[in-house]
C-alpha cells in the first residue's frame, strides 16, 4: 500500500519535530564528565520515544539530531560515529517496539538497545579515532548511565503518549 502525498508530508514533518527534540535534549540537558570530556544526556530517551510514535521514521531524526548537537557542541570528531550510533538505537528501538510482547520484556529490548550505544562508543574511540583501550574503557560508565537516563524515560514517557491519541494513522 502506499502512503498518499499528505501522509507522507505529516511523517516528514514529525520527524523533523522529533530531530529537534533530540536535538534539544542531548544539546541542552547535559551533565559534563570531566573524566571524559563528555556529557551525559537525556537525548537517548526522546530517541527511545520517537521509536513509539514514529517507528521507522524515528531513524533519520534520532540520527541527525544527536548529530547535529555533536556539530554544535564542538565533538565533530563524534559526529558521523554518532549518525551510525544512535541511528542503530533507534533501530533497535523500533524493532522492540512493533512487536507485541510484555512491557517488561520490550523494555529489556530497549535497554539492550541503548547497550548497542555504549558498544558503538566504546569501538569507536578506542579503534576509530585512536584513545586507546583505557580511555574507551573509561568512558564505558559514563554512557551506561546515559544509557540508564534514556531507558528510564523513555520506559516512562512511551506508556503515557501511547495512551494520546491524536489521529489515528499509521506511520
Amino acid at each position: 500500500m502506499r502512503k498518499n502525498s499528505s501522509d507522507q508530508t505529516l511523517t516528514l514533518a514529525l520527524s523533523g519535530m522529533m530531530a529537534a527534540l533530540v536535538f534539544v535534549a542531548t544539546y541542552f540537558f547535559k551533565l559534563p564528565v570531566s573524566i571524559t570530556q563528555g556529557y551525559i544526556h537525556l537525548g537517548d530517551g526522546f530517541i527511545l520515544l520517537g521509536a513509539s510514535l514514529l517507528g521507522w521514521a524515528s531513524i533519520p531524526a534520532a540520527a541527525i539530531g544527536s548529530a547535529l548537537a555533536d556539530l554544535l557542541g564542538g565533538y565533530t570528531l563524534y559526529i558521523l560515529p554518532t549518525f551510525v550510533i544512535k541511528g542503530l538505537v533507534a533501530a533497535m528501538a523500533v524493532y522492540a517496539l512493533r512487536t507485541k510482547r510484555p512491557y517488561w520484556l520490550t523494555v529489556v529490548l530497549l535497554a539492550l538497545a541503548e547497550l548497542v550505544m555504549v558498544a558503538g562508543y566504546f569501538v569507536t574511540e578506542w579503534l576509530f579515532l585512536g584513545y586507546g583501550l583505557a580511555a574507551a574503557v573509561g568512558a564505558v560508565v559514563p554512557n551506561l548511565v546515559q544509557a540508564l537516563s534514556g531507558v528510564i524515560l523513555g520506559g516512562v514517557l512511551i506508556p503515557l503518549l501511547r495512551r494520546v491519541r491524536l489521529k489515528e494513522m499509521r506511520l
